[in-house]
């Protein structure tokens, strides 16, 4: 499989990805980030926002992109991905006001972890989305929420009783490392590493705004 994942370009890639990925559910993929090479650095840049706030090391996307060869700079990163010994840097803790006077932990990495995680998303995202149902609109790529309530409208029609049930995690998103673990992938340890989330390994770096 390695082998067919280092060949042809990027929508190529991801098209056979997905296709191994819908044709046995069960799958476990152990050797897809031999796709991630410099065509894919550089699609994972082309989809990366490039006017979101700095993170710990105060570089935009012009300053990245213009301080050295973009080029070399991505090669180098997918080299790190592929191999396992990219290390994400601390990612800078903001805060942003609720509704209800509460203040929502929002976390700004840098802009090249911005892209390390755009070039794995990716890759994630063509084998997860084979196991999502049609009616599954959270943050899926071409879905939307007006997508979900345009569906909501629909149902009634054809259902002789509908419930709506709207519910939160409270600070999901802000306990590091608690989110289910991927049982589709397998990211090989470090040596002498135990696997671990991503996040769980992430330092934070408070900063007032």
């Amino acid at each position: 499989m390695a082998e067919t994942l280092r060949s042809g370009n990027v929508t190529t890639k991801l098209q056979r990805i997905a296709e191994l990925a819908r044709e046995d559910r069960s799958r476990v993929f152990t050797s897809v980030a031999h796709a991630i090479d410099l065509e894919w650095m550089k699609e994972a840049c082309r989809r990366t926002r490039k006017d979101g706030a700095a993170g710990v090391d105060g570089s935009t996307w012009a300053t990245y992109a213009t301080a050295t060869d973009l080029e070399a700079k991505l090669e180098a990163l997918a080299t790190k991905i592929r191999s396992g010994s990219y290390r994400p840097p601390p990612v800078r803790r903001a805060y942003i006001p609720k509704a209800n006077g509460d203040a929502r932990p929002i976390g700004i990495p840098t802009i090249e972890d911005k892209i390390a995680q755009r070039a794995v998303a990716m890759l994630l995202e063509a084998i997860y989305e084979q196991d999502f149902k049609p009616f599954s609109y959270g943050f899926r790529p071409g879905r939307s929420a007006h997508q979900a309530l345009e569906e909501l409208q629909r149902r009634p029609t054809y259902w002789e009783r509908c419930w709506v049930i709207e519910g939160d995690i409270q600070s999901f998103f802000g306990a590091p490392g608690q989110a289910r673990r991927f049982q589709r992938v397998q990211f090989p340890p470090r040596q002498g590493e135990e696997p671990l989330h991503r996040e769980s390994s992430l330092g934070l770096m408070e900063v007032t705004t």
